[in-house]
């Protein structure tokens, strides 16, 4: 795993191991930096754990581990932290937090993947920065650290020399972020080739959150709005009619309704119309522009905008990743040659990575 011994201190990677951590956010980021060695690339991975002993993940594999502090030198290149999804427990964890905390003190840079940023925020590495986890675990890690400034949708952020990356896989997009810093586009570049990864992946952490859900009222005026909007959202664009339904002035519905979900009635049918495409665009085979029609959008161009502001992609991108996994197809690629070896559909072949 690791690259040679005589590999420089700024390019000891120390990533941290303990009990229920999930597996990928280990080696997700591990089978980056490797695969960097491969093209350039001078990474000596150590994996540590506060008392050095191997380590069990959540997933029951077990992980062996190079030793503990001592197994890195005084002063190391990254230091990356992972996380496990009980971050409670991993916070209430004194030693792995002092331990955590006593090596990033002692790295140029600083990264967590998914949960691991609870890790961090615990050690006060977060304090006063920005910040990005798990889009489920956003709200939590806001709670939680009022310190921190908690971004829920890019995939990683980078507040000075420390990088934090949402759940899971991004782990990858963040790795491939570090092997782009240190060597250069071209190396991360030919690295997500070898992965078959998205150089930078398309959108944010929106795409994938969970469905809005019922947003409840307890002004009745504000859940007969509601209703108005679940009946035709098409014809919620008039924001008087609406009012009138409910039976209030527009003005007065627009502060109950800000006070009710934190939302104006503009964003609240947004929000049901968006919901609205994305279910038919998972479970149906409607054209785009019939959909935009069925979800009450004045047109595909409108539902266009509306999903590139929320999510961060087109309609027909959001049906072409969630509609189906494509298991059990063969086709060719378009555009392949039989005989001819091709990267896979969509898999980015010139842009350097983007950062949030």
């Amino acid at each position: 795993m690791s690259a040679p011994a005589s590999a420089p201190a700024s390019q000891v990677v120390a990533i941290v191991a303990f009990d229920q951590v999930q597996l990928l956010d280990v080696t997700g980021p591990a089978e980056v930096l490797t695969t960097a060695n491969l093209h350039g690339g001078a990474y000596d991975i150590r994996i540590v754990s506060p008392d050095g002993a191997d380590v069990r993940t959540s997933s029951g594999v077990r992980v062996g581990v190079d030793g503990d502090g001592d197994a890195v030198p005084p002063r190391v290149g990254t230091v990356l932290v992972p996380g496990r999804s009980d971050w409670r427990r991993a916070v209430h964890d004194a030693e792995l937090i002092a331990f955590t905390s006593r090596l990033a003190g002692r790295a140029r840079r600083v990264a967590s993947v998914c949960a691991g940023a609870f890790l961090l925020a615990e050690a006060g590495v977060l304090d006063g920065r920005r910040a990005a986890t798990h889009w489920r675990l956003a709200p939590e890690l806001a709670a939680a650290y009022p310190a921190v400034t908690v971004e829920d949708d890019p995939v990683f952020v980078r507040d000075g020399s420390v990088i934090t990356s949402a759940g899971v896989t991004a782990g990858i997009d963040l790795a491939l972020a570090l092997v782009e810093e240190d060597h250069g586009a071209d190396v991360a570049r030919d690295v997500a080739r070898e992965l078959v990864v998205f150089m930078a992946r398309p959108g944010g952490q929106s795409q994938f959150s969970a469905r809005l859900g019922p947003v409840s009222a307890r002004h009745p005026a504000v859940r007969a709005a509601m209703d108005a909007v679940a009946c035709d959202p098409g014809a919620a664009s008039d924001l008087d009619a609406v009012a009138r339904a409910a039976g209030v002035s527009a003005r007065h519905l627009t502060r109950l309704f800000r006070a009710e979900t934190g939302m104006t009635p503009g964003q609240y049918v947004e929000s049901v119309r968006l919901e609205a495409a994305r279910a038919l665009l998972e479970g149906g085979a409607e054209p785009v522009e019939s959909v935009a029609g069925s979800a009450g959008f004045g047109s595909s161009e409108s539902m266009r905008r509306a999903f590139q502001h929320s999510l961060g992609v087109a309609p027909s991108e959001y049906r072409a990743r969630f509609r189906t996994t494509g298991a059990g197809r063969s086709e060719r690629p378009r555009g392949a040659r039989a005989g001819r070896s091709a990267l896979p559909a969509g898999l980015p072949r010139a842009p350097a990575l983007s950062r949030p």
